[in-house]
């Protein structure tokens, strides 16, 4: 394993820099990704420029990235669902999975929502990441990395589409 962990680091409008950061350590419900592939969404481009999306600031430096997918290179001990070599997606949105939102299944509505790479959570646009492994899914064999990252906007235009009742 690497010890170093590049990654891209926005500071503020227009300064982006990249930087070794110590490799985080999984807690006990997380799993340490090697990341394969992060996209760069129109919200980082949007940071970068203005430093802010509504009411998300900028205000301290912030880890870029969500549109990702890497490789479990560690587990912490109550993961049960991945093991060290899966290829995953990752779901950059996670819920706190216990108000009404979250167990009617709507937790993209859950008002305490975490989402990677919004003031002030980090992003993932880094060697190496931890996150939530539930909010991690596994790739099948013929599915690229390249592709799992890509999941995440997908499934934004799906979603859209539904409710926009288009077919």
């Amino acid at each position: 394993m690497h010890t170093d962990n590049l990654t891209a680091v926005l500071y503020k409008v227009n300064d982006l820099r990249l930087e070794n950061r110590p490799i985080p350590e999984p807690e006990n419900d997380e799993v340490l990704l090697k990341m394969g592939c992060v996209g760069i969404c129109g919200s980082d481009v949007h940071y970068l420029k203005n430093g802010r999306i509504s009411d998300f600031i900028v205000k301290q430096p912030m880890i870029m990235g969500h549109e990702a997918s890497g490789t479990v290179v560690k587990v912490g001990s109550k993961v049960k669902n991945l093991n060290v070599g899966d290829r995953v997606a990752i779901e950059p949105g996670v819920s706190c999975r216990k108000c009404n939102y979250c167990k009617e299944g709507k937790y993209n509505l859950c008002p305490d929502m975490v989402f990677c790479a919004t003031p002030p959570v980090h992003g993932n646009l880094s060697r190496y990441y931890t996150h939530a492994a539930d909010f991690c899914f596994k790739l099948p064999d013929n599915v690229s990395l390249e592709e799992g990252a890509l999941l995440e906007p997908l499934s934004v235009g799906v979603h859209a589409c539904r409710r926009a009742g288009v077919s």
